[in-house]
């Protein structure tokens, strides 16, 4: 099976990382989660940890082995490269080639030819946004492909698109890909 990058940004469905990382470890894939720290204020890393019994990474600078280089060994080591959710704030960093934290630095390293996924999860005018619509498609021309979000009860109290795809779409997109 694939050895995927789980990437977890800061938005109110990072809690959905869980049942996501938990399905694709059921799969057989091998999980590796990265975290923004943001996403560390919706869910804990132990959890994603204890669900795919590998290392959640969460800073950039903690390099626990002199002799390599995490972000750039961590990307070396993806088949598959999936943010879910994709916040409107690292959707503008990978969009612009910023590589401030973990995932982002992760997703600059990434060897050509990677699958790249992003699941935006976000509330409707952000998504929305002129901004945002002109990184999704910055993105979408550096290579990443889009899980389009749902349209549904958001957890603000707002009705539109902006919710994460179901857990099931993004399997089977990643399962599509895995197979290729």
């Amino acid at each position: 099976m694939a050895r995927i990058t789980l990437a977890v940004t800061g938005s109110i469905s990072a809690y959905k990382a869980a049942d996501l990382s938990n399905e694709l470890t059921k799969l057989g894939h091998e999980v590796t989660v990265l975290m923004s720290r943001s996403a560390t204020q919706f869910i804990s890393p132990l959890t994603l940890q204890s669900l795919t019994k590998n290392p959640v990474h969460t800073d950039i600078m903690k390099e626990e082995d002199p002799s390599s280089i995490k972000h750039i060994d961590l990307a070396k080591n993806t088949d598959l490269f999936l943010v879910a959710p994709l916040s409107a704030n690292t959707l503008a960093k990978l969009a612009h080639g910023m590589a401030d934290n973990i995932v982002t630095a992760v997703a600059l390293a990434l060897p050509m030819g990677v699958p790249k996924l992003i699941a935006p999860a976000m509330n409707t005018n952000m998504y929305l946004n002129p901004a945002s619509q002109h990184n999704l498609q910055l993105l979408r021309s550096y290579g990443f492909e889009e899980i389009k979000p749902r349209e549904s009860l958001l957890a603000c109290g707002d009705f539109g698109t902006g919710a994460l795809a179901t857990i099931d779409t993004i399997l089977y997109e990643v399962q599509q890909r895995c197979q290729k």
